[in-house]
C-alpha cells in the first residue's frame, strides 16, 4: 500500500473516534462531570504527545529556531481564526452545557461551529500523516488523537443537541470532520514526501502550536467546569497514560 494511502486510513480510523463520541453524546445520557473528566483525560494525553512526540521530535530533526517559529506560527494562527470563528457563534463548540446558540439565536453559528472543528482537528491528522516518514504509525500520536477525540465528540454533540440541532446536523459535521481527517493526513504524507527535514519539522511545530493553543483554549475549559479541583489530577493522569505508552512502545 502507498505511504499517502497509509497515512489517509490512519487519519480516517483517529477521525472515526469524533463520531463514536457524537453518537454517545446523541443517544446516551452520559452525567456532565463524566464528559468533563473524559475530557480532561484526553488534554492530558494530548498534551503529553504534543512535547515528546512532536515538539521534541522537531526539535532534533530540524533544529530549534524551524520549531520555535513554527510552534509560534501556529499557535498565533489557531489564536487568530479561533477569534475570528467565535464572533460567528463557535466559541462554545466543545461545551456540553447550555452554551452553544442555536440558529435562531446566532444566524451561521452552525456553519462556525463546523469549520470550527474542521479547525480543531486538522492539524492532529497532518501529524499523524507526517508521523509515517519516521518508518511507521506514530503509536503514541494516533492514541492520542484517537483518545481526545472521542471526548470532542462527545462534548460537542450533547452541546449540539440541547442548541436545537439536527441528527442530520450533527452526524454531518463529524462525519465530514472523519473523512476531511483521512484526507488531510494523505495530502499531508503526499506533499511532504520530498521536503528537507527542517520543513518537515517546522509544519510539525505549528501543528503542535496549534494543538496545544486548541487544548488550552477548548478543552481545559469544559474540564474545569464540571471537574473543577480534579481537573489537574486527571489530565495528570493522561498526560501520564501517553508517557508510558509513547515509551513502551517505543
Amino acid at each position: 500500500m502507498p505511504l499517502w494511502a497509509e497515512a489517509g486510513g490512519w487519519g480516517l480510523l483517529a477521525g472515526s473516534s469524533l463520531v463514536l463520541g457524537a453518537a454517545a453524546g446523541w443517544w446516551v445520557r452520559v452525567p456532565a462531570p463524566v464528559v468533563a473528566g473524559v475530557m480532561a483525560f484526553g488534554a492530558g494525553v494530548l498534551v503529553s504527545a504534543m512535547a515528546f512526540e512532536l515538539v521534541d521530535e522537531a526539535e532534533r530533526s530540524g533544529g530549534l529556531a524551524p520549531t520555535v517559529l513554527g510552534f509560534l506560527v501556529g499557535a498565533v494562527c489557531y489564536v487568530a481564526a479561533n477569534a475570528l470563528l467565535a464572533r460567528r457563534g463557535a466559541q462554545h463548540r466543545k461545551r456540553s452545557g447550555g452554551r452553544q446558540p442555536s440558529e435562531a439565536q446566532a444566524q451561521g453559528s452552525g456553519l462556525a461551529i463546523a469549520v470550527g472543528a474542521l479547525l480543531d482537528g486538522v492539524p492532529e491528522s497532518v501529524v499523524l500523516g507526517l508521523s509515517l516518514f519516521d518508518g511507521g504509525i506514530g503509536t503514541t500520536v494516533l492514541a492520542a488523537v484517537f483518545v481526545s477525540n472521542f471526548p470532542e465528540g462527545l462534548s460537542s454533540s450533547v452541546g449540539m443537541r440541547r442548541a436545537g440541532r439536527s441528527a442530520g446536523y450533527v452526524f454531518g459535521v463529524w462525519g465530514g470532520i472523519a473523512v476531511v481527517s483521512g484526507l488531510a493526513a494523505l495530502v499531508g504524507n503526499l506533499v511532504l514526501d520530498d521536503a528537507s527535514p527542517g520543513m518537515v519539522a517546522a509544519i510539525t511545530a505549528v501543528a503542535a502550536g496549534a494543538i496545544l493553543t486548541m487544548i488550552a483554549d477548548t478543552m481545559i475549559p469544559e474540564a474545569f467546569e464540571r471537574t473543577h479541583v480534579l481537573t489537574g489530577l486527571i489530565t495528570a493522569v493522561g498526560f501520564l497514560f501517553a508517557f508510558v505508552l509513547d515509551r513502551v512502545g517505543g
